[in-house]
């Protein structure tokens, strides 16, 4: 059952924070995000060999992004040696995350930042948000999980989820969580022992599945159908919306199109740019 997704309206999701201005999926990106007034904060999970959940976008330390301890870059040859999934928590906190110079972001403010644990995240942005007044933010988190790399790079799905979910209910924001995914095993797992969460289907410009197609393959009606840009159209926003399904597409970055997509009538976008709806 596609439970009513709880935001009436547009919904500006902060991707990864709001890394076109502040490091990725780092606290102070989060904060300035909700500064921008986004109503979700988008982010990404992988863990760590200790169990703890991490947030990060891929599974490695990136190239693009990571100051190894000694001060030298890795490069994109050697980062899937720098395997999140195979370091203790308090190892990832050597890497800095901030301070290398974003080839495609040349707005992003450099600071010294490593990336957090998801509870410290979650702890700072309540605190945030109730010391400025400000309503209360969802959260709408990545798995990032493949099923060539279970147990390499991540935990298989079952216990990806459930560790995950163990921290949602530990800091009481069940009711403000979307998990999101490429990956149909996490959604479907979620939606069998976690009913009530809201999901949200990931979907690429190179997917050759159809809308109707990938919501059979996943075998229920998620909350919310996420495409890459490039996929958006009226029939796509028509079907999602015949089928009680929000359509929040992502990583939208210009004001033109984000104006577009409004008109359309689309429920929400996926931004780097949260300034970009700035009144």
């Amino acid at each position: 059952m596609n439970t009513s997704y709880t935001i009436k309206n547009f919904d500006v999701q902060g991707h990864r924070g709001c890394r076109a201005l502040l490091p990725e999926n780092t606290i102070p990106a989060m904060l300035k995000a909700i500064d921008l007034g986004v109503t979700t904060l988008e982010m990404d999970i992988v863990f760590t060999k200790d169990n703890v959940a991490i947030v990060s976008h891929e599974p490695f330390f990136n190239h693009e992004i990571t100051t190894k301890p000694d001060g030298t870059f890795v490069t994109a040859e050697e980062e899937k040696n720098y395997n999140i999934y195979k370091m203790t928590f308090a190892e990832t906190q050597r890497y800095d995350a901030g301070l290398k110079p974003h080839p495609r972001f040349a707005t992003q403010q450099k600071i010294k930042i490593e990336k957090p644990s998801l509870s410290a995240l979650i702890d700072s942005v309540e605190n945030y948000t109730i010391k400025q007044k400000r309503q209360k933010i969802f959260y709408n988190i990545e798995t990032k999980t493949l099923p060539q790399t279970d147990n390499v790079f991540h935990p298989a799905p079952a216990t990806f989820v459930d560790m995950l979910m163990n921290i949602v209910i530990k800091k009481g924001v069940e009711s403000r969580v979307i998990i999101q995914s490429f990956d149909l095993r996490t959604l479907q797992y979620l939606h069998k022992k976690y009913p009530l969460i809201q999901t949200a289907l990931l979907s690429e410009a190179g997917n050759k599945s159809s809308f109707r197609k990938q919501i059979k393959d996943l075998g229920f009606l998620p909350n919310i159908y996420s495409p890459d840009q490039q996929l958006v159209n009226m029939n796509l926003i028509n079907a999602c919306h015949q089928k009680n399904i929000k359509i929040i597409p992502w990583t939208v970055n210009d004001k033109t199109t984000i104006a577009s997509f409004k008109k359309m009538g689309v429920d929400g976008i996926i931004t780097d740019y949260p300034n970009l709806l700035t009144p």
